[in-house]
């Protein structure tokens, strides 16, 4: 497993090895020693699975709260996504910050993303599903969203909001000028 550190502060991109042949690949996409070896020490407790029929379909950007609180770990089964996760700890030199990385399901590609960051993709193919573990289940009372295209932020998702495939809850999603944060930079969750 190849982990690669980014910008920002606890955000880790994982491509797990492949081994390939005329069949197709077998990959570990998740082993908790290997992972505990890179310093990972995280127990999953729900895995999630969606499909986006259309190109252009933006889910998130989204968090939950404490004290149900998610890292994330995001893979792409079928097509192609952008994924995106927007550090929104208070006090972290990062806050405001995103990063992306393209998650495909012919590059392995995954990314880490822990409690204290509003996490959203966009498809960049049709049918595309993502498969992601989290640390806590879903809780509807602690779940939150922040709106995708943020002036503040400023996110290169490749699209205008006009073409974006939204649903009602992420189109009326706030700014995170407007929400309060309920991470704070250096406490774990």
């Amino acid at each position: 497993m190849h982990v690669e550190e980014t910008a920002i502060a606890g955000l880790k991109v994982l491509t797990p090895r492949r081994f390939g042949d005329s069949r197709g690949f077998f990959s570990e996409s998740w082993n908790k020693k290997t992972l505990s070896d890179h310093g990972i020490d995280l127990e999953f407790v729900q895995d999630n699975h969606s499909l986006s029929a259309k190109a252009g379909t933006v889910r998130g950007l989204h968090f939950q709260a404490p004290p149900h609180a998610q890292a994330k770990l995001v893979r792409c089964g079928r097509g192609a996504l952008l994924d995106v996760a927007v550090d929104i700890r208070v006090n972290s030199p990062t806050y405001g910050r995103w990063f992306g990385v393209e998650l495909s399901a012919q590059n392995g590609r995954q990314i880490l993303i822990p409690a204290g960051f509003a996490h959203g993709f966009v498809t960049l193919v049709e049918d595309t599903e993502i498969i992601y573990k989290c640390t806590d289940y879903y809780a509807p009372d602690c779940d939150r969203s922040l709106r995708f295209d943020d002036p503040d932020l400023t996110i290169d998702w490749g699209l205008r909001r006009e073409e974006a495939i939204l649903s009602e809850k992420d189109a009326m999603a706030p700014a995170l000028s407007d929400i309060k944060s309920p991470f704070e930079w250096g406490v774990s969750y």
